[in-house]
């Protein structure tokens, strides 16, 4: 990825609506964090803790809660920090790059998350009596690494196509984060190609690296039924 632009620093509009509204607006998103990371932690901790905990479906929430945590934290501090201060606007090139790509890393990996869960109960509805065992620690494990794969994979591709574009004129994104949409109107180039690549790409590129961990994970299984 390469910036060789003339801009440095992005301004985020943030959320539209009345000045009046900032301290209310603050507060309640405020709320609405603290509320999601501390809910999140107690998950952590009450799995972590009770043995009782320790299963497949378990250990997924696990993967889940985290996610959920850090997928509030990369986008709702820079947001609260808009409404504070118009200097709170201001976000650097590179905090933007990052913004970006942990935005579209946990929302994918989430999303991935989500069907391997839903693989689970299906295993777990099924096969009652084998699922103990079709679903080991290092079933649980392939199929969780594969979601942080396949979302990494889809977050780096996003972020490369959208910030290899170089970026000379206006810098006000008008979005309360940096994501790919807003940035690219802003770009000194044409977009047209990307646009029309990205989300198609990206989701065949995810699916495919995704479905392949999951043939992996189902060709294991099958071997331990047979056994």
């Amino acid at each position: 990825m390469s910036n060789s632009s003339l801009v440095t620093v992005f301004i985020l509009t943030g959320l539209p609506h009345s000045p009046v509204l900032d301290a209310p607006v603050f507060g309640i998103f405020l709320v609405v964090y603290v509320l999601t990371v501390l809910g999140n932690l107690l998950i952590l901790l009450v799995i972590r803790v009770d043995s009782h905990l320790h299963t497949p479906m378990y250990y997924f929430l696990t993967n889940l809660s985290f996610i959920d945590m850090w997928f509030s934290t990369v986008t709702v501090p820079k947001m609260l920090m808009t409404l504070v201060s118009p200097s709170g606007r201001a976000i650097s090139f590179h905090s933007c790059v990052a913004q970006l790509y942990f935005f579209h890393f946990l929302g994918s990996t989430e999303c991935f998350l989500y069907t391997v869960m839903s693989y689970d109960r299906y295993l777990a509805i099924t096969y009652p009596l084998r699922y103990t065992s079709m679903m080991s620690g290092s079933t649980c494990a392939l199929l969780a690494t594969g979601t942080w794969l396949s979302g990494s994979l889809h977050s780096a591709v996003q972020t490369t196509l959208t910030f290899h574009l170089p970026y000379c004129g206006p810098n006000q994104i008008q979005h309360y984060l940096c994501d790919a949409p807003p940035i690219l109107k802003l770009a000194c180039a044409d977009t047209s190609a990307i646009r029309d690549y990205q989300a198609p790409g990206n989701l065949v590129m995810g699916l495919w690296l995704f479905s392949t961990l999951c043939q992996e994970a189902m060709l294991k299984l099958r071997d331990k039924v047979r056994e």
